[in-house]
Formats: structure tokens, sequence, C-alpha cells
């Protein structure tokens, strides 16, 4: 986000299109909600088009929310283009994870045709995964499908280094930008958190380990039970708490993972130590977060600033445990402001979850140093990237 650019005096409108948008679960919408209104902050207008599901998103705000998607086919290239030129919007923005749009390949497909109606189209990246298309489909040809948009579109946007190094020989243009937090942190004082832990059963002695967001295999659900299991056997009065919904609303392999999750607490005997918070209000995971002694995210496909619940654990200041990035991470120091430990590997989890147990100074210190890091990456400079790049194209 380091590239300087004028700002128009007269912001063109911005059309966001979205699979999920809130009060949907899911990452990706909640990513477009924060962005739609920090962009409309800055005096840019701004519209999100998005599946019939959101149809009770909030209305009374700067953003016109248009949840009139009802299948992401090929329909939607007329839909979209339509409500485009219908709002003068300046650019077509796409926000893509190929499960928001149920796996069809009509959306990585729509920026050729809105180009061709005289559209600028931008398209972030929240990940690479590939699409399932049709039987047989090889990963070559679900790789491009998936990276094709990257050739088409004026302006393509990643969240992290990895992405960015695979899109680098390929995207017309290439922009990277973090995402943010999007739980906003509030202050939790010592009172606050002591009678937090209380009303969770958690005794002020206890070691809390947290774990933020919904459950897929990416995230290392199974790694994070194996590695309780094993911090119970030096610390039995360690507990667990998951907070947040536990599965999101796109990918539907979550709840069979979910249910590989829960055996296998069962399966260790941990079920009396594990408490699952379901939905809470952006306050409450602030409170749940602060409660926590230790944050514990293993993530399998490593840490990345494509993760909004890493983004939010550093928000919130937390002490926080995850699996070492596989393309580096400038703005995050191991040791000053997090511990990372291998991908996973269940026993480096659970020791560097014991590690930081004893050893509050050093909690203490990732705890001030992640607040800090977090602080680069506020919604008003992200939308002032965005704005960057659309104004410079």
């Amino acid at each position: 986000m380091s590239e300087s650019f004028s700002r128009s005096e007269s912001p063109e409108p911005v059309l966001l299109i979205t699979g999920e948008y809130p009060p949907m679960s899911g990452g990706v919408g909640a990513y477009t909600a924060e962005l739609a209104a920090a962009l409309a902050a800055r005096g840019r207008p701004v519209a999100v088009l998005t599946s019939v599901a959101a149809q009770d998103a909030v209305q009374d705000g700067p953003v016109t929310v248009y949840p009139t998607v009802a299948r992401w086919d090929w329909r939607v290239w007329g839909q979209a283009r339509r409500l485009a030129q219908e709002i003068g919007a300046g650019w077509v923005h796409v926000q893509y994870q190929a499960a928001a749009y149920a796996m069809h390949p009509a959306i990585n497909f729509a920026p050729g045709g809105w180009r061709r109606a005289g559209l600028r189209v931008a398209w972030t990246y929240h990940d690479l995964l590939v699409p399932y298309l049709f039987p047989k489909a090889g990963n070559r040809v679900r790789r491009w499908v998936t990276d094709r948009p990257a050739a088409v579109c004026d302006l393509t946007i990643v969240t992290n280094e990895g992405d960015r190094r695979h899109l680098a020989s390929s995207a017309r243009r290439l922009a990277c930008i973090p995402i943010g937090s999007n739980i906003h942190a509030r202050p939790v004082g010592s009172v606050e958190r002591a009678a937090r832990r209380a009303q969770r059963g958690i005794g002020q002695d206890d070691l809390l380990v947290g774990y933020f967001g919904f459950l897929n295999r990416s995230k290392g659900g199974l790694v994070l039970v194996d590695a309780l299991a094993k911090v119970a056997q030096s610390r039995p009065d360690v507990h667990l708490l998951m907070i947040g919904e536990q599965v999101g609303a796109s990918d539907t392999t979550n709840y069979a993972y979910l249910q590989q999750v829960r055996a296998a607490i069962a399966r260790y005997g941990l079920t009396p130590r594990v408490t699952w918070t379901g939905h809470l209000p952006a306050a409450e995971v602030s409170a749940d977060l602060a409660a926590c002694d230790v944050l514990l995210m293993p993530y399998l496909d490593g840490a990345s600033l494509r993760r909004g619940t890493l983004m939010a654990g550093l928000a919130h200041g937390c002490a926080m445990v995850t699996t070492q990035p596989h393309a580096p991470i400038a703005e995050l120091v191991e040791g000053r402001d997090l511990l990372y430990v291998p991908s996973d590997d269940a026993q480096a989890a659970a020791a560097a979850v014991l590690r930081l147990a004893a050893d509050p100074p050093l909690a203490a210190t990732l705890r001030v140093n992640a607040r800090a890091a977090a602080a680069v990456f506020s919604w008003e400079g992200i939308a002032a990237a965005h704005e960057q790049y659309y104004d410079a194209v």
C-alpha cells in the first residue's frame, strides 16, 4: 500500500459484487461490508450486489445493498452490467472466493463481457482455491479458470504476499492490500476480563486457550484438539473457548468437518473443557478474546494476511500462537508480535501454548506488539489504498 496517487475530485461510484453479505455468515461478506462502509465514509458512492439470502441486509446507511441474485450462474453477467449502468458505476469490483459463488465458474468469465460493455473491472482474490467445475475437470483447467480474471481485469487485488507472487506474471495490474479485522476491538479492562472468565466458568488461575472463527479443514481444527489434549497432560486446568459461529454460510463441507472435530474432542475426553459460544455481537467477541490467555490459530496453510481471524487476534492484542506462513509476512515478527509453529504439528503448538502460560512477561509483550502491528491495517487505510488504485487506472 505504498504507492501514491492523486485522488479524483468527484469519486466515481463503485459496485461491489459478493456472493455473501451480512447477515449471511462468512469472512468475504464481512470484509465487503467493512470495505463498503470505509469507502462511503471517504465520500465514494458505493452499492453492493449480492445474494437473495442477504435480503435482511442493513439499508439505513450510505451503502445501498441489492440482494437480488438467486443463483450465481451465467445470468449474473447481464444482471451486474445493468445495475452498474443504472447507478453510473465507474468500477465493478468482484470480491472472490469460489465457495461464495457456489463453485460456479460464471463469475470467473464475467469480467471480459463487462469490459466490452465499457465497464472497468476490479477483482479481489480472498483466496486462490479452485472451483469444482464439473466431474473429471483436472487441476490445470480449474487453475486456469481461477486465475483467468487476473489476466482480464483492469485491476487485480490480492491480500497477501503468497497470492501476489502467484499472480505476478499474469495480472494486467496487480496490487497487494491486506485486509483488516471485521471485529472492531474495544478496550476490556481487568475487572471486565475477570468477570467474563467467571461468566464462562473459568477460574482466574486456569489456562484459557481461545480459537476464533468458523471451522474448516484449512484452519486446523483437528490439530487444535490434539494440541489441547497435549496441553492438558501438563495443565489439567486448561480450557478451550471456541469463539463465534461454528461454520460459515458458503462451504457446505464445513459441517462435516465440524462433526470430525466434535468427535475428536469426545474421543480425548475433552468435552467438559470446551465451550462453544455460537454467534456473538462484536462487543462480546472482544470480551471473550480478552478473557483468553492464549489464542491458538493452527492454520494448515500457514498464517496469512488474508485471514480475518488472524487480523482480529492482532487487533484485540491477543497473545497468539499460529502456524509458520508459507510466504513472508514482513509486517509481523516472530517472537515480537506472535509465536509461529510448524503447520500440522500439535506437539509444537502445545509447547508454544505452555511456553506463554509459563512466561507472563512474554505473553504481555506479544499483546502490546500485536495491537501495534494491527494499527497498520485500519479500514480507513485499506479504503484509501483502493481509491488510489481506482483513480490511477
